[in-house]
């Protein structure tokens, strides 16, 4: 009896740490979406901006980041209107913010001039808003930015619009009028 006990209990704590080491880590789908608030964005014919990379910070680790390499034209996204630069699997947990690095390819102004677009300091745009990411589903972050122009000049910097930016979890509402990527 003591026997078949201790092979019983054996058993139960092998298979509760195989079972640890093989399914601990759930993930759900982060989708990365940009949009572009109004702002001095009515002086652009257009505004092409390539997103290269998306950091994320989880609560409990490490600043995270992948590769998107996406083209946008922001004058395209106004209202409501998101463009998809990434979609990336992440383990489940909460996060404390999202990065994008950013840089203005193609700046045309209406007035028929090119402008000088930049991020400040040339470090990524940071959006903190707290997220989750939730087992088997999509966590969609909607990063809100616009150029403001810079005094009386062709010079002007993205900047986030903290106010704008939405985090929508699967099944729990839309997001937004999805246009193509360029």
């Amino acid at each position: 009896m003591r026997r078949r006990t201790f092979l019983a209990g054996t058993a139960t704590t092998a298979a509760t740490a195989l079972a640890g080491c093989m399914g601990g880590g759930s993930t759900g789908t982060l989708a990365t979406k940009v949009s572009d608030q109004p702002g001095d964005i009515g002086d652009f014919e257009t505004l092409i901006i390539h997103v290269t990379t998306v950091y994320v910070k989880p609560t409990d680790g490490e600043r995270k980041s992948f590769d998107v390499d996406q083209t946008v034209d922001l004058t395209k996204l106004t209202g409501e209107n998101t463009a998809l630069v990434g979609e990336q699997e992440l383990a489940t947990g909460e996060y404390e913010f999202l990065q994008l690095q950013a840089e203005a390819t193609e700046a045309k102004l209406k007035s028929g001039g090119s402008a000088d677009v930049s991020t400040p300091g040339e470090a990524p745009l940071k959006f903190n808003k707290n997220f989750e990411i939730r087992a088997n589903q999509t966590t969609t972050f909607v990063a809100d930015f616009t150029p403001v122009q810079q005094g009386q000049t062709n010079r002007y910097v993205l900047q986030p619009v903290a106010d704008e930016v939405k985090v929508i979890y699967e099944g729990e509402g839309g997001s937004g009028n999805q246009t193509n990527s360029s």
